[in-house]
C-alpha cells in the first residue's frame, strides 16, 4: 500500500500522515478546513524539526517526508488513488459514520478503511459500509511518532486478509501492532481511563491536589506523567467522550464519569487544546502550574 489518504489534520490525523510520509508512503492529508490543514502541516514541520535536531533523521529525510504529503480540503479528490484510508476525524459516532458511508461510495470496493478511533465500535463503523471485511481500527497512540504502539482492532466481520496486512504495514512503520477485539475501549483505554476518571473523582472529593495525585502515580508507579497532566495532554473533551462510550457500552456505573469532568468540559476547560484543564498551559509545557480553580 503506498497511497494513503488520512482524515483529519488534528493532533492524531497530523501524526499518522507524518509517520507514513516518514516511511515512504504517498499521504493525501484531508480537513474540510484550509487552516486547520496548514496547522497540521506546521505542526509536522516542527515535529520533524525536533527529529532532525535530536539527530533521529536527516534534513534530507524531513524533505523528503514534507513532499510526500499532499493537502486537500475535497474528500473524493483526495481519496482518490488511496489504498488505505485512515479517518482520524473527532471522537463523535455519528460523524464517523457519515465519513464511513461517504468513504464507501466514492472509493474503490478493494480499499481498505481504518478508523483511528479510541473508543467507537468498529463493528458499528463497519455496519455503514458495503465491505464490513475491509473496515479495521488502527488506534496509534499520541505523539504518533514516537509511541510504538498500534492497537488493531478486528470488528466482527473484518477478514483475516485484512487484518494481516494492516498488522504487516504497522510494523514496516516501525510500530508493535497489538491486535485485540471489539469491545467498548479495547484495551488500551478500557484500562487508562477509568484510571483518569478515578483521579479526577480524587481530587473532586479533596483526597489530595493536582500537583499531589499526578506525583504518587509518577513516583510511586513509575508513570511518566500523572493521570491529569495525561487527561490534560489528551483532551477532556475525548477523555469525556470515551468514557461516555465505556458507561454506555458496558452498563456499569464504575464507568460513569466525573461530574467535574462533565463541567468542566462544559466550562471549556479542555486541557492543552483550549489552554487550560488541571494545569495552565497558556505558558507553555516547561513549567506546569496548577490552574486557579485547583490551586490549595
Amino acid at each position: 500500500m503506498e497511497n494513503i489518504a488520512v482524515i483529519g489534520a488534528g493532533t492524531m490525523g497530523n501524526g499518522i500522515a507524518h509517520t507514513f510520509a516518514q516511511f515512504g508512503h504517498k499521504v493525501s492529508l484531508i480537513d474540510i478546513s484550509k487552516e486547520s490543514l496548514e496547522k497540521g502541516i506546521s505542526t509536522i514541520e516542527k515535529n520533524l524539526d525536533r527529529q532532525v535536531s535530536k539527530e533521529k533523521i536527516s534534513i534530507a529525510e524531513k524533505d523528503s517526508t514534507l513532499k510526500n504529503i499532499k493537502t486537500f480540503t475535497n474528500l473524493k479528490e483526495g481519496v482518490k488513488n488511496a489504498e488505505l484510508v485512515v479517518e482520524a476525524a473527532t471522537e463523535n459516532i455519528n460523524l464517523k459514520l457519515k465519513i464511513f458511508k461517504e468513504l464507501d461510495d466514492i472509493t474503490d470496493s478493494n480499499v481498505i478503511l481504518a478508523s483511528n478511533t479510541s473508543s467507537i465500535s468498529i463493528t458499528e463503523i463497519a455496519a455503514a459500509t458495503s465491505r464490513p471485511d475491509k473496515v479495521i481500527g488502527m488506534h496509534f497512540m499520541n505523539p504518533v511518532p514516537i509511541m510504538k504502539l498500534v492497537e488493531i482492532i478486528r470488528g466482527y466481520s473484518t477478514s483475516d486478509e485484512v487484518t494481516n496486512s494492516i498488522m504487516n504495514i504497522s510494523k514496516k512503520l516501525n510500530k508493535v501492532p497489538v491486535e485485540v477485539n471489539d469491545y467498548p475501549g479495547f484495551v488500551a483505554n478500557r484500562i487508562l481511563m477509568p484510571m483518569i476518571n478515578e483521579a479526577i473523582i480524587t481530587l473532586n472529593e479533596g483526597v489530595a491536589g493536582v500537583e499531589e495525585i499526578d506525583t504518587v502515580m509518577k513516583l510511586g508507579m513509575a508513570h511518566p506523567m500523572g493521570p491529569l497532566q495525561l487527561a490534560d495532554f489528551i483532551g477532556l473533551d475525548v477523555c469525556l467522550a470515551i468514557m461516555e462510550v465505556l458507561y454506555n457500552g458496558l452498563g456499569n456505573t464504575k464507568y460513569a464519569p466525573s461530574p467535574l469532568l462533565i463541567n468542566m468540559v462544559t466550562a471549556g476547560k479542555k486541557g492543552v487544546k483550549s489552554g487550560e484543564g488541571f494545569y495552565n498551559w497558556n505558558h507553555g509545557t516547561k513549567d506546569l502550574i496548577v490552574a486557579e480553580n485547583f490551586k490549595k
